[in-house]
């Protein structure tokens, strides 16, 4: 693990910060405005015998949510080893 100068430093916390906003608005947009804003228009599509508008209220922001931890951990990998600060093993 090589330390980053101060240039480096902010390109990597600048990139780090881009990828977490771009993602909670993602999450935000999937759990309030799907679950919540758009609930009855949602309500209008079924799968599996549940309306969607619940599905996404109840389950489908968890499940985003879940998704999107598993992106951010392996685009936060292919960040740290591209300016060398990956974890050794």
């Amino acid at each position: 693990m090589s330390p980053l100068n101060e240039d480096q430093a902010k390109e990597y916390w600048r990139r780090n910060l881009s990828l977490m906003v771009k993602l909670m608005v993602i999450w935000f947009v999937v759990s309030y405005g799907f679950g919540i804003i758009l609930f009855d228009v949602l309500n209008q599509i079924q799968i599996g015998g549940y309306k969607l508008g619940f599905w996404f209220a109840q389950q489908g922001s968890i499940y985003v949510f879940v998704g999107l931890i598993f992106y951010y951990a392996k685009k936060m990998s292919a960040l740290d080893r591209e300016f060398g600060v990956e974890e050794d093993e």
